[in-house]
């Protein structure tokens, strides 16, 4: 059996008096795609920033790649990371943003080479090759010299798609990456994620409201409320026969607002 490329032991996530995640734990498997689903605030998009680093956790562990992520051996002991140390991790994991986050003043070549430059080193010439091969992918090769301003936010997410990919991370994060499309753009980013997963191996979580993408993209579906795991299972069982009221109220209530399952 393989190891999980992610160990989350009972880690704890407050702000203020808000606690986010409550003692979670979880586990996700190399090459996994995994679709993490609930109600506004119930931790999902909490847990993704948390494995990019972008917020601190309160108490428990995560490992990544058998790494501690937010600790560090020193002396025998564990010790919290350093900034050396949280660096190097987060080159293991890519993240996409709801809101694209694109550099507005630098065209959409430089904002997918800047951080394979900027953080590995990559000589230019080389990172953009390998920029235009991943443009080219995701359907933007035409648009590599464009400004942001110029784009459209379905084209500046799948921008924002090939920018992660630069530096090649292990494992993928997706928060939200349709919910700020207007309806007629979400298609064409689902469809470069369908590819992503259909020909990569990488391994994929999912925070998302779209609930017909989770059901056909992920292998395992969470469903998450106030900062628990209440149920999880392969995706036909969670969206068919849910055995959780809480995930059965929930499903009603998508449905109820026409979204597919």
């Amino acid at each position: 059996m393989a190891e999980p490329i992610v160990r989350i032991d009972s880690i704890s996530k407050s702000f203020g008096a808000f606690k986010v995640l409550d003692g979670l734990s979880m586990q996700v498997m190399p090459g996994e795609k995994l679709a993490l689903i609930g109600p506004s605030g119930s931790g999902k998009t909490t847990i993704l920033r948390i494995l990019m680093t972008l917020e601190r956790i309160d108490g428990g562990h995560i490992e990544v790649e058998g790494e501690q992520l937010y600790h560090m051996e020193r002396g025998g002991k564990l010790v919290p990371a350093d900034e050396r140390h949280l660096a190097r991790m987060r080159q293991k994991i890519g993240m996409v943003f709801q809101l694209f986050n694109l550099f507005p003043h630098k065209c959409v070549l430089d904002n997918v080479t800047l951080a394979p430059m900027l953080t590995k080193g990559v000589p230019k010439a080389q990172a953009q090759k390998r920029a235009m091969e991943l443009l080219d992918m995701v359907g933007m090769a035409d648009k590599a010299r464009a400004m942001p301003a110029q784009l459209s936010g379905g084209q500046k997410q799948r921008v924002a798609i090939a920018r992660a990919l630069a530096l090649s991370p292990r494992i993928m994060l997706f928060d939200e990456v349709t919910s700020a499309l207007d309806p007629e753009l979400v298609e064409e980013v689902l469809n470069v994620m369908r590819r992503l997963a259909d020909e990569t191996d990488m391994t994929m979580l999912l925070v998302t409201h779209e609930m017909g993408f989770a059901h056909d993209f992920a292998d395992r579906v969470l469903f998450f409320d106030r900062g628990r795991i209440v149920e999880e299972g392969r995706p036909e069982e969670i969206f068919r026969n849910p055995k959780q009221e809480r995930t059965q109220s929930f499903l009603k209530k998508i449905i109820a607002a026409g979204h597919r399952v």
